[in-house]
């Protein structure tokens, strides 16, 4: 048994976690809790922000609108910053209110220079996302059903240009907080090749449906949920990119140990540009 301390103001509070040799799923070990990224360390990860309160609030938009909006105007090539300002001004000019602004409008409007951490930046593909949020607002337009799951919103939207199943999944998931999709990028796959849950000859371009069976398998035998789970996973590999550089540098089954390390949130450096707002944008 390993037993995990987490430091809340002035009480240490005791988690009890299987051997690190006990399979969590077959084939795959828990490993020990200090070990990055073992499923044990993931876990331990999830319960330590529950219990400190720091668990991601996902949802960035007031209407589902909002939400595709916010979504579509980030993902690739598109930093995090620029995404979520891109999104706060077409919301100042009523674009997710109006649902009549045309393609062109959008495209002068995300055109224009933004001022994203005191720099002036220009919105990349404005374009083509320009067109995107225009066929989002005539499909949510026309009017929205009653969604009893994740997945059901999710083949919902999947035929809005632009949204493909990781997108899909991350609206779903910001805006039903749901448990039943996940959210795979590069990060994702790295971190559980690295904990070697994930097949190693899928990928997120041909396969994303298996990998996602798999991620969710793998959270239930954690006893966390996906969406915790996928967002934490996806702020710890992105923010430390030095970490993960090191362990893609050796082999994909090594793990990255610190003895010197007390497990406590926040136990691991962070760099200093990370946004924890991130994590609702993630892509």
């Amino acid at each position: 048994m390993q037993i995990g301390a987490i430091i809340l103001n002035k009480a240490v509070l005791s988690i009890e976690f299987p051997p690190a040799t006990q399979d969590v799923i077959p084939g795959v070990q828990w490993g020990a809790i200090e070990e990055f990224p073992s499923p044990a360390y993931w876990a331990y990860q999830v319960y330590a922000r529950r219990v400190n309160g720091t668990t991601m609030n996902y949802k960035l938009g007031r209407s589902l609108l909002e939400e595709v909006g916010a979504c579509l105007l980030g993902g690739h090539g598109i930093p995090a910053g620029v995404g979520l300002a891109a999104f706060e001004k077409m919301r100042d000019k009523g674009v997710f209110s109006s649902l009549s602004v045309d393609e062109e409008t959008l495209l002068s409007w995300l055109a224009e220079p933004m001022l994203v951490n005191g720099r002036s930046v220009r919105y990349r593909f404005a374009r083509q996302k320009a067109r995107y949020l225009t066929a989002a607002i005539k499909k949510i337009q026309s009017g929205i059903p009653t969604f009893e799951s994740g997945k059901s919103l999710r083949d919902w939207l999947l035929d809005i240009p632009g949204i493909g199943y990781k997108t899909a999944s991350w609206i779903a998931r910001n805006w039903l907080d749901a448990d039943d999709v996940a959210i795979l990028d590069i990060h994702i796959l790295r971190a559980g090749k690295q904990a070697r849950f994930f097949d190693s000859a899928l990928t997120v371009e041909r396969d994303y449906l298996k990998l996602e069976t798999q991620f969710l398998e793998f959270s239930e035998a954690l006893g966390v949920r996906a969406s915790e789970l996928d967002a934490l996973m996806w702020y710890e590999m992105m923010s430390s990119s030095r970490t993960v550089h090191k362990l893609l540098g050796g082999s994909d089954t090594s793990l990255v140990q610190n003895k010197n390390r007390h497990l406590k949130i926040g136990g691991r450096a962070k760099d200093s540009h990370s946004d924890p707002r991130q994590a609702s944008l993630l892509v």
